[in-house]
């Protein structure tokens, strides 16, 4: 029996993708490991191995597919012996093709000229394993009312096949549901609708620009954020004049290895340190309960075009100033290309975000869940200020604001926190201690 290919989950909370480019056409023969395609899901453009070997049978979604869920069929694999006549039960999945492709693109991914019911989604078992059935099978067992979980694959690797439903006992069937169960809750509102919006600019002249994968995310995520995420802000003036002069000193020493530091490199370390020294502040949020990490693991943010990536760079603390800007540079390099993989921006407990470079004097930044606070880092400018002898002087002062999670950090706690970051940036040698 063919054994269809299916959508894979590359990240962790990866629910759909792009299918941007597939690597073999029809006909191909394939070995375990070999490239299949590439896929862009919400963060990055990934490539697509192949776990078995045989022939590719048929393709299923063409090129530039948007929306393709995770575990649906994209093409089928043949093995020995197989041949095109027996992809007989494997549906073409129906996906709206890309409004750039052309018209073979989009005649490759068109539903079939006669509707047909389609397959329902993937089923697990109560074990939480995903059971391998074939569409024709999942619909005959839908039709039916049997439990997947219940049949007994015959198909190749134990997948059920449309003969396995068939020949199935009514012992399959599920179990009665409840006779009364609790209405689900209404969904919360999320402001007008597109349409309704549109309606206000009808006449006006604008352009449509259609969101992507990331955008989609980074609304999604930042929505929940802001309605789940109790935040509380502490804000604090930095002097960097110390900092300035050390860093001036260390680049110096620093060029003949074509190393030069950055105030970010800086902030990076203080935070890293501070989360040491404040442990109970290392921690994030885990829905029922809270995770205190013993590394420091932070996020730095990087503006790409269209959106932004958080890449985490690792047991921060325990690196040098030269380590972390080599590091720093090498991932926003490649967040810019979208060339991340998800386990390196995913993760940590903290993060920053630096606008100062873009002239920014404050600002508030939003949490990313899980993490248990962010630091909005504004630009250093000089300003008067009042000296420790009570005379004004002229200092290079930044501010910066911490967006607190109130469920993990307290006010108290987070304000130590705050503190400590600020005695790593006015006092810069005791980083290198």
């Amino acid at each position: 029996m063919p054994t269809e290919i299916l959508m894979p989950a590359l990240s962790p909370t990866m629910e759909e993708g792009t299918l941007t480019k597939w690597l073999v056409k029809e006909g191909d023969t394939v070995a375990s490991g070999d490239l299949l395609a590439e896929i862009e899901t919400d963060k990055a453009t990934m490539e697509f191995e192949a776990v078995d070997e045989g022939t590719i049978g048929k393709i299923l979604v063409g090129e530039g597919s948007e929306g393709v869920k995770v575990n649906t069929p994209i093409a089928v694999l043949l093995e020995d012996g197989e041949s095109a006549d027996d992809i007989g039960d494997v549906s073409t999945p129906s996906q709206p093709a890309p409004e750039a492709a052309s018209a073979d693109a989009s005649a490759e991914v068109a539903a079939p000229a006669v509707a047909e019911k389609p397959a329902p989604p993937a089923p697990a078992a109560a074990s939480g394993d995903r059971i391998f059935a074939s569409p024709l099978a999942r619909r005959i067992a839908a039709d039916k009312g049997l439990d997947l979980g219940q049949i007994k694959g015959s198909g190749p690797h134990g997948r059920i096949v449309k003969a396995d439903v068939e020949t199935a006992s009514p012992s399959a069937k599920p179990a009665a549901a409840p006779a009364a169960e609790a209405a689900p809750a209404a969904p919360a509102p999320t402001g007008p609708s597109a349409g309704t919006v549109a309606a206000m600019y009808q006449g006006r002249e604008y352009e449509e620009v259609k969101l992507d994968g990331m955008r989609k995310t980074i609304a999604a995520r930042l929505t929940e954020a802001k309605q789940t995420v109790p935040h509380f802000y502490l804000r604090r003036d930095i002097r960097l004049d110390a900092l300035m002069k050390f860093r001036s000193q260390l680049n110096k020493q620093l060029e003949s290895r074509g190393v030069k530091l950055s105030v970010n490199d800086f902030i990076i370390k203080a935070c890293a340190l501070a989360l040491q020294a404040v442990p109970d502040a290392n921690a994030v949020w885990a829905g029922d309960k809270v995770l205190k990490l013993k590394p420091s693991d932070v996020a730095v943010a990087v503006a790409i075009e269209g959106g932004l990536f958080t890449p985490v760079l690792k047991d921060a603390d325990m690196k040098s100033l030269s380590a972390l800007s080599a590091e720093m540079k090498d991932l926003a390099a490649r967040a810019r290309d979208r060339k991340l993989a998800p386990e390196e921006y995913q993760g940590g407990t903290f993060a920053i975000s630096n606008l100062g470079m873009f002239g920014i004097d404050n600002f508030d930044a939003v949490i990313n869940p899980p993490h248990g606070a962010i630091l909005a880092v504004g630009g250093g400018k000089k300003q008067p200020v009042v000296g420790d002898d009570g005379e004004l002087t002229v200092a290079t002062v930044m501010s910066v604001t911490l967006s607190v999670d109130h469920r993990v950090i307290d006010g108290a706690l987070g304000a130590e926190l705050l503190e400590q970051i600020l005695q790593n940036l006015e006092n810069p040698m005791v980083m290198l201690a």
